[in-house]
């Protein structure tokens, strides 16, 4: 393994091995080998019939890219399997949509070398720029059996699924739920709301009897996607490879600007951003309530937070009273992409499988919910053994995992980075999410052509 200083300043190998993409005179020989593989279900063929044509397989050392927090992942697998020879390259993950990796793709497909084997991306939209570029192996075409894939959650890898064929595996869930501190709750004769009116009916009473309290946050670019999301707002709906439809002045987007509006307002809802000195040192130790992914629990209330244990709770996402097709949000997440280049499919596809499905890996070790559903179950485990929570945070995040509304959908374009653009400045102006509405669309769309979608609005 191998480790040096790579993009964004995370460290990588200074020596990434390439492969060199032979012609296709050997493909027979390549389906041949992939065939001896192993890799279950389908055959041969019907890797043939999707155009997939792998190079030949001489085996050999996988090169491996992972950013900081699935270095363990990487390390762990190298530790069980000593005979397989990897090296180990860690980059920043298309963090924030940095590109990297589609840069760099390009580049090795220019020069015909350098591609990694598997790789981990921290975005969830790669295959809009992967499978056009002969980047990522096809996986359900024989590398991959179903009756693995079908441990997925439900809706999980539709990111990675273009035409019925999947191109990558979600590594982990960020389905949104109500986080809240069941303390206060109790304390202050509260009831967890069910509905976004009883949250809002909430939150006007936190404003009057404890004021300085939060039911919640609108201060992060990611926004949106726990708010407008669960909503069913039509800002995101990708209708084709390259189509989109953008509509943010609907209902389902007005009723939840409305709502956050008010709380804005009011003060429950702060416009710091969770993760800024500001936030810790004025809002750590007065939430009530917070709308947030499943890795808020982890990450935000017990490491950054320091809420000390036996105080948080976890409760589904509220729903709008009448809507009977619960939806909720998704706030990250991440996906593995097998190289269509590799020369080592089996070990490639060894390593992906064991990555995304493993015990050792996504159930005791990684650090949000696993989108394989049997690890899932252990990851649940640990966290109610650890004793932190205050009530058993299994059923509702279980539940989430097979709600989130497929009516956003992963675009080639960061919406995160259009939030920051167009609406995080009128928010710190005192403008309305409301009023910006209009606004927010003609940014989606204007992104959406830049990236050549045909957009409808």
């Amino acid at each position: 393994m191998t480790a040096g200083v790579g993009a964004g300043g995370a460290r990588s190998s200074g020596n990434v091995r390439g492969r060199i993409a032979l012609p296709a005179i050997g493909a027979a020989l390549a389906l041949a080998a992939v065939a001896a593989c192993g890799g279950g279900g389908e055959t041969t063929g019907a890797q043939s019939q999707n155009g997939f044509q792998p190079v030949p397989q001489s085996g050999g050392q996988i090169t491996v890219w992972v950013d900081s927090t699935r270095l363990a992942a990487a390390e762990l697998y190298q530790k069980q399997n000593p005979s397989v020879p990897m090296n180990i390259v860690t980059y920043d993950g298309d963090a924030n949509g940095s590109n990297y990796l589609q840069t760099k793709v390009s580049l090795f497909n220019r020069t015909r070398e350098g591609w990694p084997d598997v790789v981990f991306s921290t975005q969830n939209n790669e295959t809009t720029w992967a499978v056009d570029a002969g980047f990522t192996a096809p996986l359900n075409k024989g590398l991959i059996s179903q009756s693995v894939l079908d441990g997925w959650a439900p809706g999980a890898n539709d990111p990675c699924t273009v035409n019925g064929t999947l191109y990558c595996l979600r590594n982990d869930l960020s389905q949104t739920v109500l986080w809240y501190n069941a303390s206060l709750m109790t304390q202050w004769g509260y009831r967890v709301p069910k509905t976004w009116e009883e949250f809002r009916a909430l939150g006007e009473k936190v404003a009057t009897e404890h004021p300085g309290y939060l039911v919640g946050s609108a201060g992060d670019t990611f926004t949106p996607e726990i708010y407008l999301w669960a909503s069913k707002c039509g800002a995101n709906q990708i209708t084709g490879p390259k189509a989109v439809t953008v509509n943010t002045t609907g209902p389902n987007c007005t009723r939840m600007a409305s709502l956050l509006d008010m709380l804005i307002k009011n003060g429950t809802l702060t416009l710091s951003s969770v993760f800024s000195s500001d936030f810790g040192k004025n809002y750590a130790d007065k939430i009530l309530m917070m709308p947030g992914p499943a890795w808020f629990g982890g990450s935000l209330f017990q490491e950054t937070f320091k809420v000390p244990a036996g105080q948080i709770a976890v409760a589904p996402m509220p729903q709008w009273a009448g809507d009977d097709k619960p939806s909720v949000g998704n706030v990250g997440g991440g996906t593995w992409l097998l190289s269509a280049h590799s020369a080592n499919l089996k070990a490639a596809t060894d390593f992906l499988t064991w990555v995304t499905t493993s015990d050792d890996y996504q159930g005791k070790v990684a650090p949000g919910y696993p989108a394989y559903g049997p690890a899932a179950k252990t990851w649940l485990a640990k966290q109610a053994s650890s004793g932190y929570y205050a009530t058993d945070i299994a059923a509702p995040l279980q539940e989430a995992a097979g709600q989130v509304w497929p009516g956003w959908g992963y675009g080639q374009f960061s919406q995160e980075a259009i939030w920051a653009a167009t609406i995080t400045p009128g928010l710190n102006a005192g403008k309305t999410i409301e009023s910006m509405l209009p606004d927010w669309q003609k940014a989606i769309a204007n992104y959406a052509k830049s990236n050549g979608y045909q957009v409808t609005q």
